[in-house]
């Protein structure tokens, strides 16, 4: 015999496929339901933590139990920091995911803080500087509507930044362009990226930050950007909601072969 926290899954499951309950959407509270004579407490409890373990709803404390997005946003690779884009237009990194997406934006759903503070190891070495030296820290939260998609961190030499836009906290991108065109109207234009990306456990700081279901992994990007002398003019750790993404790259395929018979 079929439980009956699994029978009102089930029942839930195929109201949120047929659009009955929408991405983004709340689902009843607990109580709501009961009250309904759904069953009772534990098993309508039971059914949403089964919802959960299926991908179908997130659940975290104080925004109750939402039904996922089941599309994952772009996460352009290489495109997504086409000059074109942030120094001719106004399409910074996050805009672009959007777009690609199909999805729409608003610029103050990044919001930031920025502050001076000491080089951690990580940063001081993409710097080239020694641990403990000053850097400004921006530190960027981005949203899809209310549910936050990922936290950004750019960390920058002072000498590069002091008296920009950059520096500023207001809400979205610093001014037109975003940071990049920043850099670039100061003569530290963009030239070449590494980027490094794995998956772990995240805190519970983070967690709750992102507002996370229970287990649910994050991607971690660190991104060191160069002037085409080498100089490095930013080094930045995003962290990113697994589910929320799906990372996308297009590139040429290197022949490192045919330079070396050419030589």
């Amino acid at each position: 015999m079929t439980p009956k926290w699994r029978e009102l899954a089930d029942k839930l499951a195929e109201e949120i496929k047929n659009g009955r309950y929408e991405p983004g959407q709340q689902l009843p509270q607990i109580r709501e339901l009961v009250a309904k004579g759904k069953g009772s407490k534990s098993t309508v409890h039971a059914a949403y933590k089964a919802l959960e373990a299926e991908g179908l709803v997130t659940s975290s404390r104080g925004h109750g139990t939402v039904v996922r997005q089941r599309v994952p946003l772009k996460r352009l690779g290489i495109a997504r920091y086409d000059k074109a884009k942030w120094r001719d237009s106004d399409e910074v990194a996050f805009i672009a995911d959007r777009v690609a997406s199909g999805r729409s934006y608003r610029r103050n759903e990044q919001t930031q803080t920025v502050s001076l503070v000491e080089a951690q190891p990580a940063v001081a070495a993409a710097h080239g500087l020694p641990e403990g030296a000053p850097v400004y820290a921006r530190a960027r939260l981005v949203k899809e509507g209310d549910q936050p998609t990922h936290t950004l961190t750019s960390y920058y030499r002072p000498e590069h930044v002091e008296g920009t836009r950059i520096v500023d906290p207001t809400p979205g991108p610093a001014g037109r362009g975003g940071g990049f065109r920043v850099l670039y109207d100061a003569g530290y234009e963009i030239d070449h990226m590494k980027e490094a990306i794995f998956a772990r456990a995240a805190t519970s700081d983070e967690a709750k930050l992102l507002q996370l279901p229970a287990g649910e992994p994050v991607v971690e990007l660190h991104r060191t950007t160069y002037t085409a002398s080498g100089t490095v003019v930013e080094f930045a750790i995003g962290v990113h909601a697994a589910s929320r993404f799906a990372w996308e790259y297009d590139f040429k395929v290197p022949d490192s072969a045919k330079g070396e018979k050419g030589q």
